[in-house]
């Protein structure tokens, strides 16, 4: 029951965000419209976007436990009074992995099928969008560009004209909020999914990934102020867990090929998700 209650919860948060996101929409980086609240159904939209991806992703984990006969909940799906309308979702393994290998299926299985299911969201939410004049006085909220948005954004839209800018579909924003989870999920640090392909693939080794995966948010923390909390949460999770992976029966036993190239595909997806800067205050009248 807590399962669906949570997930009901996260739908509503998520609407109501989505809708607020599509009066923005169309907007069109202009004065904010006054819907009547029967067009509520727009934030759909967003909601259900988001939250397939996430839950792609966290049945990945979950359907993986189960192949392996690996006691784990349901997904938990975690509303949030945010722009994001959500929190995330996790679920809860309940017991010790006891190899690499299962360590490995279960931690990949997630970002990858959370990736399977942005990517065509990503391309769909960016055709709905459009290429819109900016004002010259325009002040609001940039988000960064991970390199696979990029691409997709050309190859829909090919070179936006100077002064112009795609105003994102509700979809497509979910999509890209789906690649920023992606990408923060496959940091190599402690108990993140990154973080258990990391030690699966490289043992006793991933201790030192981890310490500098952590390093690298903190420098990205003075970078921009958007990776603030996440540092803070890195750093909680690593003074509560401490830096070093649990082990497994088999930490010097290494990975089968197949799987140092699933772990190396992983890194790729990181690379194809990840933004130094995913939200920065924009402000076109402050421009020189």
């Amino acid at each position: 029951m807590i399962h669906l209650l949570l997930f009901l919860a996260t739908v509503a948060t998520t609407t109501y965000a989505g809708f607020g996101h599509y009066v923005g929409f169309l907007a069109d980086f202009a004065e904010v419209p006054t819907l009547p609240h029967r067009q509520f159904v727009h934030g759909a939209w967003y909601s259900a976007t988001i939250l397939f991806i996430l839950g792609c992703h966290e049945f990945g984990h979950y359907f993986a436990c189960r192949h392996y006969g690996i006691a784990a909940s349901l997904p938990y799906f975690l509303p949030a009074p945010l722009l994001t309308g959500t929190a995330g979702a996790v679920i809860r393994i309940r017991e010790p992995i006891p190899t690499k290998r299962m360590l490995f299926d279960i931690g990949a299985a997630g970002p990858i099928a959370g990736f399977a299911a942005a990517v065509p969201a990503l391309f769909v939410g960016l055709k709905l969008s459009r290429v819109v004049p900016l004002p010259d006085d325009f002040a609001g909220m940039e988000l960064g560009e991970p390199p696979l948005f990029q691409l997709a954004a050309w190859l829909v839209w090919g070179d936006v004209p100077s002064g112009h800018s795609i105003n994102l579909h509700p979809m497509g924003l979910a999509a890209w909020l789906g690649l920023l989870v992606t990408a923060l999920n496959l940091f190599p640090i402690g108990q993140l999914d990154g973080g258990h392909i990391a030690y699966a693939a490289l043992g006793r080794r991933s201790t030192g990934v981890t310490v500098a995966a952590a390093a690298a948010v903190l420098g990205l923390a003075f970078f921009s102020a958007s990776w603030i909390f996440w540092a803070g949460l890195i750093a909680a999770m690593l003074f509560f867990l401490g830096p070093r992976h649990p082990r497994t029966a088999d930490e010097d036993v290494p990975l089968d090929r197949t799987r140092q190239r699933a772990a190396l595909a992983t890194a790729a997806i990181f690379v194809l998700c990840f933004t130094p800067a995913p939200i920065e205050m924009f402000d076109l009248a402050a421009e020189p």
